[in-house]
């Protein structure tokens, strides 16, 4: 699908870092960018975000490459999205939207299908024009209409309906995953969550360390279902790894309130690993980004271990550094080149004060 990237530039520092992850967003949903609309503003316009002058650009620009689509890379209020609608005469994806599209795209679990399909309608809910208009000649009028009950009230009831049950199912999955977790506590099961940036590397060290087939690839969000299994590590005994979403900066609030059930792995662990790409540029920034929601769920007090990962691109050595009080701080590893994984290991050895064995093992865990 061909698409028009309008960019708007706020006057933040990180505005290309931004502007460079929404391209990467862009692509990971399938799109084709055909040409990209920079726009500089101290304030967005409360019409169209952008002002006449660059809208009038972007339906040159849309007509000119023959877009299908245009993607903006902020969020935008219900009437903001309609006005662009209306003057470029294309559909109108902004940030919060093209997000939630690449979680429907990834999500494979019946868990996370469930909680992006309630952030979709959660969203949705807030964008009602009588979308569902086709289905008045279906329902007919009599007796499928309340006295006086508009079209958009309808679409509200149903939408709300879908939401309830969506959470109810929400409610049990989550329920299993606390039984579960009890499970594991009983039996001195050290738990252990990768967290981190998303596209930081998480599913390539989670496959090296328990020899799983987790789905990785370069690309935001290749993960959006929690992957868990048990292994057994030498001095640690058994060992729950758990490979979560990735977290990503301006993250809308609907999403971590979905989520949470899959966050909830996070905030249960005993240790997190905070996977960090040592590559990357914006690397200082993204681990801020991932504090940050670490403390908006409630897991900024467990104990956390800094992995860098990807140093074969980053030019470092395989290490474990500590801080002044001898703690375990960072571990630098290369997750696809297997580099420094028994370094990580002895962290987590040292981080669980678990007794262990000698041996090596994997089992999958069974989820629902």
């Amino acid at each position: 699908m061909k698409a028009l990237i309008i960019s708007v530039d706020l006057g933040s520092p990180d505005y290309q870092a931004h502007a460079d992850e929404f391209a990467m967003l862009a692509r990971g949903a399938g799109a084709v960018i055909v040409a990209t609309l920079k726009v500089r503003r101290s304030r967005p316009d409360a019409a169209y975000f952008i002002g006449t002058g660059k809208l009038d650009e972007a339906v040159l620009l849309a007509a000119e490459h023959q877009a299908d689509i245009v993607l903006f890379d902020q969020p935008l209020s219900p009437a903001q999205q309609r006005n662009l609608e209306r003057q470029i005469n294309l559909r109108v994806v902004d940030r919060v939207a093209l997000i939630l599209d690449i979680f429907a795209l990834r999500a494979k679990s019946h868990e996370g299908k469930l909680q992006v399909e309630l952030a979709q309608l959660q969203h949705l809910a807030t964008r009602l024009t009588r979308l569902w208009t086709h289905l008045e000649r279906q329902r007919g009028g009599i007796g499928m209409r309340g006295p006086g009950e508009s079209q958009l009230e309808m679409d509200r009831r149903m939408i709300g309906a879908k939401v309830r049950v969506l959470r109810e199912r929400l409610e049990k999955v989550q329920r299993q995953r606390t039984t579960q977790r009890r499970s594991r506590s009983r039996g001195s099961t050290l738990s252990v969550s990768l967290v981190g940036y998303t596209n930081a590397g998480k599913s390539t060290l989670f496959n090296a360390l328990t020899r799983a087939g987790a789905y990785a690839a370069d690309q935001l969000f290749a993960t959006l279902d929690t992957t868990t299994r048990r292994v057994w590590i030498e001095g640690a005994g058994q060992v729950v790894i758990s490979d979560t979403v990735g977290f990503i900066r301006d993250l809308p609030p609907t999403l971590i309130a979905a989520f949470r059930a899959t966050l909830e792995e996070t905030v249960q662990a005993d240790l997190l690993l905070h996977v960090v790409d040592a590559s990357s540029p914006q690397r200082d920034e993204q681990i801020a980004q991932v504090n940050q929601v670490l403390h908006d769920i409630g897991a900024s007090d467990i104990p956390c271990i800094l992995v860098y990962n990807k140093i074969d691109q980053a030019g470092y050595a395989p290490r474990v550094e500590r801080d002044e009080h001898g703690t375990i701080a960072r571990v630098f590893v290369s997750a696809i080149e297997r580099l420094g994984l028994d370094g990580l290991r002895g962290a987590i050895v040292e981080s669980g004060q678990i007794a262990g064995n000698n041996a090596f093992t994997i089992e999958n865990i069974q989820s629902e």
